[in-house]
């Protein structure tokens, strides 16, 4: 028997981890999964082509407002990270602090910058390849990472959005989920199959090719956590793919054919 199993002894039963790990998707990333299987359904019985139709990532909740458009964002942000807190907080309470059990600090150690950023370079670039083809081919949406207008806080925005994206999927899809599913008996190969493809479920709104994509890169993702055992270094990687991918947007927009313009 596993030392995670055994450790069933001294934490919550498994019936209530298991519903322990339904609530906590249940207002997180589960939840984005059912609407974005919803928003799929939409875009694939709308009259247009799905590469005529568009998913935008970043919008403005109060366009001409800068102040009140603002304050939405930080809301936005802050409410999406009230999961993370939960699922910490479900950690410490068994005895588990977070930091030690899924290797998640508040400041990157140096190597998980250099892991992180060597992950970065080969899932993005990968990434971008199969999400063009994958629109050339009719099975995925025109992504538009942000519609926020030319406001002073953009950039500041859009990178906070993009490290707020990182902590949320790999603090609860990778590390948690990965983590609780080792404690209730789970082999590896099925609970790495069972977070990828929750990983895909909630970017199935942008397609076919965000589905499988993103489906790939958590297979990835939980290999790399699980020889590593440390949440931090796929966090590193992830912040830099959406930054890279929200903010290249605002610089490339109308200079390449394949980006709409803002």
């Amino acid at each position: 028997m596993s030392a995670e199993v055994e450790q069933l002894e001294t934490l919550p039963g498994r019936r209530i981890l298991t519903k322990e790990i339904w609530l906590v998707f249940g207002v997180s990333l589960g939840a984005s999964g059912l609407s974005a299987l919803i928003s799929f359904t939409g875009s694939i019985t709308a009259p247009k082509a799905l590469n005529d139709q568009t998913a935008s990532l970043v919008t403005d909740a109060a366009p001409g407002r800068p102040w009140l458009g603002l304050a939405w964002q930080l809301f936005y942000v802050a409410n999406a990270l009230v999961p993370v807190a939960l699922t910490a907080h479900f950690l410490g309470r068994g005895g588990e602090p977070i930091r030690r059990t899924l290797g998640v600090d508040w400041r990157p150690r140096g190597m998980d910058w250099l892991r992180g950023a060597a992950v970065a370079a080969g899932i993005g670039g990968s990434g971008l390849v199969l999400y063009l083809l994958a629109r050339n081919f009719g099975a995925n949406l025109t992504i538009v990472p942000s519609t926020l207008g030319d406001v002073w806080w953009r950039i500041p925005v859009l990178v906070l959005s993009a490290i707020q994206n990182a902590v949320v999927e790999e603090v609860i899809v990778l590390g948690y989920l990965l983590h609780r599913l080792g404690q209730l008996g789970w082999a590896d190969w099925k609970a790495d199959l069972t977070s990828a493809a929750v990983r895909g479920s909630y970017h199935l709104y942008q397609g076919l090719g965000g589905f499988f994509g993103n489906m790939v890169m958590g297979l990835i993702f939980a290999r790399l956590y699980r020889r590593w055992g440390r949440v931090m270094p796929l966090l590193v990687a992830h912040a830099l793919i959406d930054i890279v991918a929200f903010v290249g947007s605002v610089a490339l927009a109308g200079k390449v054919s394949w980006l709409p313009e803002q």
